[in-house]
């Protein structure tokens, strides 16, 4: 019976790197600004994560809400009614459409990605904890390096391109055991022999999301490992993608050519996990 590998790829802080630097103090400050949040009261990288993102992550990441309606609506609860409904959704769409826009994936991930995503013998998958609009903009990416894609609820039997799976489109996120459990349903039914997850476990995740902690990195790699040979009844090899403080925190030369260097030698190590397969 053929069987395949199954290649699941993390997307904000592993597949974008940008994403992470969207992040921080100086560009977050940049953005709010620029957007015309900053003149509705969002004027902090503090008051951003926790009266913007904190409160609404889980109900933004597994529900189709969206981020922009639910920065409305924080936005609402804290601002003097007199402020136009108009004016507080152009915001929260102009921030939204500059965050996803400026998370494009990393070039050096385009080799490995147009290799493995017309492989017969390899399923990919961009697995992401994300809100909803995210999906057509990861597509839109992987678009624009030649690579067909398509949301994994969309996905039935294509084995052209590669299934982006949202937190936000499947209800759960990738902790939980639902997550994996609807993203198999949605895959096509051949048995899976091995499983490959590049991962930044949340460690590159901004300074401002508490979800970067160090110490909880080592317990969602296993976690999820765990999850995935359950679910999936395969070997599970993860390939964690570890970024220096000082590459999270800058954008100087050697921030930007460690970076690159970095995600090549991934791509070296995974492709060496695959052979022959790809």
């Amino acid at each position: 019976m053929r069987t395949e590998i199954f290649v699941i790829f993390d997307y904000s802080g592993t597949l974008s790197t940008d994403a992470v630097l969207f992040s921080r103090p100086d560009r977050l400050v940049e953005a709010l600004e620029k957007t015309g949040l900053a003149g509705l009261g969002v004027t902090t990288p503090d008051i951003f994560w926790t009266e913007i993102v904190n409160p609404s992550w889980d109900r933004g990441s597994t529900t189709g809400t969206g981020y922009g309606r639910l920065m409305e609506e924080c936005i609402r609860e804290r601002l003097d009614p007199a402020v136009p409904d108009k004016r507080i959704a152009e915001a929260a769409s102009r921030f939204v459409t500059q965050y996803l826009e400026n998370s494009p994936i990393h070039p050096r991930w385009k080799p490995l990605l147009q290799r493995i995503a017309g492989n017969e013998g390899i399923r990919t998958v961009v697995a992401t904890d994300h809100y909803a609009e995210a999906t057509n903009y990861i597509i839109g990416h992987l678009k624009a390096f030649g690579i067909k894609a398509f949301p994994v609820r969309e996905g039935g039997t294509r084995r052209d391109g590669i299934a982006v799976a949202n937190s936000a489109d499947l209800g759960a996120h990738k902790a939980d055991r639902t997550f994996w459990e609807t993203l198999k349903r949605h895959l096509p039914a051949v048995p899976v022999a091995d499983v490959l997850i590049v991962d930044d476990f949340g460690f590159n995740e901004g300074t401002g999301d508490a979800y970067s902690e160090e110490a909880k990195v080592e317990t969602r790699k296993a976690h999820t490992t765990a999850l995935l040979e359950d679910v999936f009844s395969a070997m599970v090899h993860p390939v964690p993608f570890m970024l220096k403080d000082a590459e999270k925190l800058s954008e100087n030369d050697d921030a930007v050519k460690g970076i690159a260097e970095k995600i090549s030698r991934t791509a070296d190590l995974i492709t060496a996990i695959l052979r022959p397969e790809q």
